[in-house]
């Protein structure tokens, strides 16, 4: 079962870039999207063999998650069911016969951290809402969880510092969700591999390779004897992201 998820930064800029083609191309069972930035049907955009479901913000043009699956879920959540936070069309759930799978865009902590505050009460709150999932059945979480967890996940660790993505505070919060019984499957399988999935457009990062890695598959540990391999397509363009991969056996 091959999974992928990808931050298209403007699903509409994005297929103009050739999204549609490589959608076909990557054949996933299920491709989850983040920052979708529209409103469902405002891109004429169906796959033979999928259906699509869609989160879109309450503010046009921002945030926003989609899923296109090949296998009909049982049931589809929009949200975390906390009204502060389900405004944003951040999060989708399927629920499948043996697993949930939760797509996530998680809020940028911004410039200057103005929004830490309400990150880490997001952060409390998502951690929560999979914990209960998890419960009952394995939880896969994919998404651009805008945290680079280790050092090894990012190109200037010592300049980022105090930045949003790589502050304590979000690294923090990244670890004590592994520590509730989650796995990030690209470090599993690659302990020393260093591979990026975010690179600013700014200074010709992606050409300087200057790039972070917060795109993530996570699954809940049981499932880790499933994981085929976690793959980050960094040739893959369209996007300041590129999509992450996670093969199930």
């Amino acid at each position: 079962m091959k999974l992928v998820s990808w931050n298209v930064n403007g699903l509409r800029a994005c297929e103009a870039k050739g999204f549609s083609d490589i959608f076909k191309e990557m054949d996933a069972d299920f491709f989850c999207l983040q920052e979708t930035k529209m409103q469902e049907g405002q891109l004429d955009l169906a796959f033979p063999g999928y259906e699509s479901y869609w989160n879109s913000a309450d503010k046009k043009g921002y945030s926003g998650t989609a899923i296109f699956t090949k296998h009909k879920p049982l049931k589809v959540t929009k949200g975390i069911g906390i009204d502060e936070h389900d405004h944003e069309g951040r999060v989708i759930t399927l629920e499948m016969d043996d697993f949930f799978l939760v797509t996530c865009y998680t809020p940028n902590s911004q410039d200057e951290l103005r929004r830490l505050d309400y990150r880490m009460r997001w952060e409390q709150d998502f951690q929560a809402y999979l914990k209960q999932l998890d419960e009952q059945k394995p939880v896969v979480l994919c998404g651009d969880l805008n945290v680079a967890h280790q050092e090894i996940d990012i190109k200037n660790p010592k300049t980022n510092r105090r930045n949003a993505g790589f502050t304590d505070e979000e690294r923090q919060k990244f670890t004590d969700l592994l520590a509730q019984g989650f796995t990030d499957t690209f470090r599993w399988k690659y302990p020393d591999r260093v591979v990026y999935s975010w690179w600013s457009y700014r200074f010709q990062a992606r050409q300087k390779n200057a790039g972070w890695r917060i795109d993530y598959f996570v699954v809940s540990n049981r499932l880790q004897e499933r994981i085929s391999d976690a793959l980050i397509h960094t040739d893959i363009l369209g996007s300041d992201h590129c999509p992450v991969e996670l093969d199930l056996s």
